[in-house]
Order: C-alpha cells, then structure tokens, then sequence
C-alpha cells in the first residue's frame, strides 16, 4: 500500500457534496469503477440519484451538513441507505485543491476507510419536534422585540410606567397601557385601572402617567399591541401542536421533570435537541461535549490555555441555562440551588450556571437511559441535612438565650 493510500473498511460506497442546486455524488468500490456525477436537488433529480446509487450495489452514504441544503438531500435518500451526516470541519481537502469533484471524492475515500464519526440525527417525530420548538424560541424573541419597542413608545411620550410598576406586561399594566392606545390620556382614569397592591401606589401612579400622548403614539402603541396578540396566538398553536407529538413521550417527559428546574416546557426542549433514545451517545460526557456544555480541552507543551466552553447545540444550551436559573433558586430540591451557591461564590454566577446546567444534561442523560427518576446524591443530601440541623440547633440557642434575657 502506498504511504498516501487509505486502507479500506467498506468494499464501496458514495459520498456526496451537497450544494443548494447541485449535489455531486461518486462512488468507489472494489468491484464497480469510481465515478462522479453530478445530479441537481429537484426531487426527481434525487430519486434518479437514487436509482443511479442502487444500480451500482451502494448501500452506505457520507455527506456534509451543509446549512440546510442537506436536510431535503437526507430526508429522500434516508429510505434506500445507511447515510453518514458528518460535519464539514472534519472533511476538509488539502487546500488549494478544492474543486466539487475532489470533496465528493475525499468524502467516498474517508467513508471506505472508516475514518468517519457520523453527526447526531434523530428520527422524524424527533426532527419534527425539533422544528417546532427552535421556531417557538424564535417567535419568543420576536415577542421580547415587541415588548421592548412598546417600551420605546411610552417613554418616547414621557410615559414613566415602568419606573413605578414592576412588570409593564401584567393585568395592571396591560389595562393601562390598552387604554392609552385607544386614546385615554386622563391620568386619573388610568391609575384607577391599577389592581391589587399597585393600588396603594395611586398618587406615584398618576404621576408616572402624566406625559404627551400624542395620536402618533396611540397608534403605535395599537399597532404594536396587535402584533404581540399575534405572535401569542402562534406561540399558542406551536405549543398546542408540539404537546401532539410529546404524548409518546408522557413517560419520558414525567421522569425529566423530576429534575430540579425542569418544567414541562424545558423538558420538551431537551427532548426536541437530543431525543429519548440515549444509544446515540456513549457517555453523559460525550452528550456533555456535543451539547457545549461541558469545559474544553487546550493544552499545549504541558501548559494549558483558556477552557472555555466549546461550540455546541446552542438552542440546547439556552434550555438548560434557563433550567440551572431555576434550580438555582429551587426551595422544593435545594441540593443544585446549594451548588450553585458555592461555585458562584468562587467563579461568579455566569461560570455557576453553566456548571448546573451542565449537571442537569448529565442528569437528563441518566434519567432516560435508565427510565427512573432523578435522586440527588446521597452525600450531598446528607450535607444539606447537616446543616439544616446545625441551624436549628443554633436558633434554638439564640431563641433560649432569648427567653433568659430581660431588659426590665
């Protein structure tokens, strides 16, 4: 064998370059001759590549994920073989020889070699789910966007609402604010929409809502109102949609939540990024380290570098980042609260929170590989049970000091 030959692990095979138009295919065995052909990505064109593939005995495919070019690609071909998706950073050409025709080489030759790590891809209802909640999380910001041009609105007309009430998008502030947009000006008026405790706040009230509304502003504030109606009414439909697809997944779902910080909606998020089906990963380590959760690796010479965490999913990161904000203030299990703490008390709250995100991924992993419900550690439990008596014990000293004390 050559020194620049690759020994072979698979007698043939395909690899595909993926392009928006155009997808390059050529295939290599040891018993049919190695050709490249070019097919577009029109569906016919894909079943013909398909036809084109089975003629020739291929039954293994290795393609890049390129953007979102190689999703229509995959979903037609999936059917009819063993399709590898590898990331594009691990097949790159010796530079400055790139043409269409050598990548897809270059793929076919590191399939047959098995020198390929094929990337994480879920089944359909997985995939489906996926899509529906990444564009929730979108409609999400789009409805922060509003609410945050809103704002702009009211302070533009010298409307202090938000310095006296603490949340402008509750049941007092809404009131108010939709009476404003169909153009009561009246300050009195509206303070006397407040409910509740801001009642009591009536005279700081008015006085934050004595401004100049113009009708310019009456009518963005109108046009701005209707759009978060809008985008609540279509965050409403993909929740009541993606609720049908987690109904096979009731157990899972139950079993994620006994989590502290997970509710249904971040257990749903979980599921959607990495399924329920845990073979794809070897170890909570390696789900760890393709979710960009976990430290990374820089070492060089015996010294080592910056171990910032690494790129990873990031729509999963953001669902765990905001289940380790909630541990961390959970009263129900306080043992991840509890951890939270001394990290952050060390390497600040940013670093404190990646750490029990991390820790509830490596919790997630374990709850549904193994099918039971997430228990704290033994020893951490016992320590928490320690100090809870040590307190008691010294409030019971102060309380007894207490009682022996007179200031007669």
């Amino acid at each position: 064998m050559a020194a620049n030959e690759l020994p072979i692990i698979l007698s043939c095979g395909c690899g595909l370059d993926v392009h928006k138009d155009t997808v390059v295919a050529s295939i290599k065995g040891t018993d049919i001759p190695s050709q490249t052909k070019t097919f577009a990505t029109f569906t016919d064109d894909l079943y013909s590549l398909v036809g084109w593939l089975q003629g020739y005995g291929i039954s293994h495919i290795a393609m890049e994920s390129t953007g979102v070019y190689w999703k229509p690609v995959y979903h037609i071909l999936e059917e009819f073989f063993e399709i590898m998706l590898v990331n594009a950073r691990h097949i790159k050409n010796v530079p400055g020889q790139k043409t269409d025709k050598k990548d897809s080489e270059w793929i076919t030759k590191l399939l047959l070699s098995g020198l390929l790590k094929g990337s994480f891809v879920p089944d359909q209802s997985i995939r489906e789910l996926r899509f529906l909640h990444r564009h929730r999380r979108k409609l999400m910001g789009m409805r922060t966007a509003e609410k945050n041009r809103l704002q702009n609105i009211l302070e533009d007309a010298n409307i202090k609402l938000a310095s006296v009430v603490s949340d402008v998008f509750g049941v007092s502030g809404m009131a108010m604010v939709e009476s404003m947009a169909q153009g009561q000006t009246d300050p009195l008026v509206l303070a006397a929409l407040a409910k509740g405790s801001l009642s009591r706040k009536k005279a700081l009230l008015i006085k934050s809502l004595t401004g100049k509304l113009t009708e310019h502003h009456q009518f963005m504030l109108q046009f701005v109102l209707q759009s978060i109606n809008h985008i609540d009414d279509q965050i409403a439909q993909l929740e009541a949609r993606m609720d049908q697809y987690t109904l096979q997944y009731r157990e899972q779902m139950q079993l994620l939540q006994s989590i502290p910080g997970v509710s249904r909606q971040i257990a749903t998020g979980i599921i959607a990024e990495i399924g329920v089906e845990m073979e794809a990963f070897p170890s909570h380590a390696n789900l760890a380290s393709w979710a960009g959760i976990c430290p990374g690796n820089n070492e060089s010479a015996g010294k080592k570098y910056s171990s910032r965490t690494t790129n990873g999913n990031k729509y999963l990161k953001t669902t765990l980042v905001e289940a380790a904000w909630a541990a961390s203030r959970s009263k129900v299990n306080p043992v991840l609260a509890d951890k939270h703490r001394k990290i952050a008390i060390r390497r600040g709250q940013r670093k404190a929170t990646i750490a029990i995100a991390h820790k509830i991924l490596i919790a997630a992993y374990h709850v549904m590989r193994d099918q039971e419900p997430y228990q704290p550690h033994t020893q951490d439990c016992a320590v928490l049970e320690k100090r809870r008596l040590k307190r008691i014990e010294r409030l019971e000293k102060q309380l007894s000091s207490l009682k022996n004390t007179s200031y007669n």
